[in-house]
């Protein structure tokens, strides 16, 4: 279980993009990683095609490892880990670990 799910804020804990925090727009479950909207963007050469005509650079963005992220707690607003709660009627929800909500 990844526990980081599509569309979920996530914030970058190392390498060159570290600080940053950014909604998590692509899951790669067998590599562990994440594609981070405006994390880890990196220039792409083009060539010239019929759809492009001048070819050029276009700015990506690539994926990241899991462990280099954590989620973004709501509430206050800084990185935290979470944990699981199993609720009265039996569904699994995501809680904080330092204010104890609901991710």
């Amino acid at each position: 279980m990844l526990g980081i799910k599509k569309n979920d804020v996530v914030v970058v804990i190392a390498g060159k993009d570290k600080g940053k925090s950014g909604k998590v727009i692509g899951i790669l479950r067998e590599e562990n990683r994440l594609v981070i909207e405006g994390i880890n963007v990196v220039k792409k050469a083009v060539r010239k095609t019929q759809q492009n005509p001048n070819g050029g650079f276009n700015q990506i963005e690539r994926p990241i490892h899991i462990s280099n992220v954590m989620l973004m707690d709501k509430k206050l607003n800084k990185p935290t880990r979470f944990g699981t709660q199993i609720l009265a009627d039996g569904t699994k929800i995501r809680i904080s670990k330092k204010s104890s909500e609901a991710i």
